[in-house]
């Protein structure tokens, strides 16, 4: 018998800086569907980062199901790094931050329309990989090299996030094509590769990041699969021919272009560097990434989801 979706304790989790205020916008209209639907659920804001992770795990404890960030990657990657291990709680995303990248594994539009609130509403679930790193949960990508510098660039000093627009990720990208320095990794885990200088790995479920780049265009998000792709050293020119190609998904053919699908690979560097998980922060100099199949019950859209293998 179909539950009806009034009778689901839904909860919802906002970040309320996401998307220079987007997600403020987008909490207006979600409490317009739920009343339009006679839905009486939990809306909670977060208060600094870290607390999205605390409020699920209360949530959770309460009953809630299902659980729902409002936000972008960042706000997901709390929701659901507290809750991955809870196997009866549906998750899911309202797209509200600057890059939405992982939504797009769900089919989730970057803008909801009323079609697009009607089939959420709908509670659609699948299961979905998560990767592991060191302990640590990612549900679209990590990277080392120079995304993960970028991502770097993208921090204060103390730690936190630089509030900011598109424009001065851009930016950072554009500083680090004509400067960023490459380095060497030893790897375990594909093709007997025991070295590798590299300008940029990057080790994902989904296919895209920092809002349109598909560095991992073969990826799909419930094949139990790791996918993984090398850049080799590359002089300017090539930075830029490639990085245009990532764009549409087209840099495989590049010769300095390596690209392998796995369930765990074990990286060494010869010194700590950073890296980033989904988009958050880290240093270190050893990385033993597995993948962990339809670990984690997610809402997405039937028609749209095209970066899932398992539902059509």
């Amino acid at each position: 018998m179909t539950i009806p979706i009034t009778e689901y304790k839904w909860a919802f989790i906002i970040n309320p800086v996401a998307g220079n205020g987007k997600s403020i916008k987008v909490r207006k209209t979600l409490e317009k569907q739920l009343s339009l639907r006679g839905i009486k659920a939990k809306i909670i804001e977060s208060e600094a980062p870290g607390h999205a992770s605390e409020l699920a795990l209360q949530l959770a404890k309460q009953n809630y199901n299902p659980i729902i960030a409002v936000g972008g990657d960042g706000t997901l990657n709390e929701v659901a790094g507290a809750l991955w291990n809870f196997p009866d709680i549906t998750l899911g995303i309202i797209p509200a931050g600057t890059g939405n990248d992982f939504s797009q594994i769900l089919g989730m539009p970057e803008d909801f329309k009323q079609e697009h609130w009607d089939t959420f509403f709908e509670i659609n679930s699948h299961k979905i990989d998560i990767g592991r790193c060191n302990g640590n949960m990612f549900f679209n990508g990590m990277g080392i090299g120079f995304d993960a510098q970028v991502a770097a660039e993208n921090y204060t000093a103390d730690g936190m996030v630089k509030q900011g627009n598109k424009g001065k990720y851009i930016w950072h990208i554009v500083k680090n094509l004509l400067f960023f320095k490459e380095d060497i990794m030893h790897l375990q885990g594909i093709n007997n590769k025991e070295k590798m200088p590299y300008f940029l790995s990057t080790i994902s479920i989904g296919r895209r990041y920092a809002g349109g780049f598909y560095l991992t265009p073969k990826a799909y998000g419930d094949d139990g699969l790791l996918d993984i792709c090398i850049i080799e050293p590359i002089n300017l020119w090539q930075r830029i021919n490639i990085l245009l190609k990532v764009g549409k998904g087209e840099h495989l053919s590049h010769p300095k272009v390596n690209y392998h699908q796995t369930k765990n690979i074990f990286i060494t560097l010869d010194h700590k560097t950073a890296f980033h998980i989904d988009g958050e922060l880290f240093f270190d100099d050893k990385f033993a990434i597995e993948i962990l199949p339809a670990q984690i019950n997610f809402i997405y859209m039937p028609k749209e989801s095209h970066y899932l293998s398992n539902t059509k």
